[in-house]
């Protein structure tokens, strides 16, 4: 494979990608305190509207916001390993570049490449 990396250039992909990540990651935590707080305030099952631990029940639009939340959890972990991971394997592959050693930045992009371990607590197996 032939090698033509501009360091200047990779420097400058990394900051934006760091910038938009750093979005990312703000969003996730958002979603993580927000919707638990919509999803208390969504209403029960009960007459009067009597809350979860005054013996009403989760009600149906509650219900979705977790369920919607759960059902992302894994991918927002997911972006969030890949994007570290990519951005490492950039930095390092760089770096080995400018010192001279291609095989050493082959090795950093490859690992950079492999498929990212999400392990959430209490979500088992996926």
């Amino acid at each position: 494979m032939d090698w033509d990396i501009k360091p200047s250039g990779v420097q400058g992909v990394v900051n934006k990608t760091i910038t938009a990540a750093e979005g990312f990651q703000k969003a996730g935590k958002s979603l993580q305190t927000e919707l638990p707080e919509a999803a208390k305030h969504a209403g029960t099952i009960t007459p009067g509207g009597g809350s979860a631990g005054e013996g009403g029940g989760m009600g149906p639009i509650a219900g979705a916001l977790g369920g919607l939340m759960q059902s992302h959890d894994y991918r927002l972990a997911y972006i969030g390993k890949r994007t570290e991971a990519s951005i490492n394997g950039a930095i390092n592959a760089t770096t080995a570049y400018v010192q001279g050693n291609i095989e050493q930045a082959q090795n950093a992009q490859n690992e950079a490449l492999k498929e990212p371990k999400i392990d959430l607590p209490g979500a088992g197996q996926k």
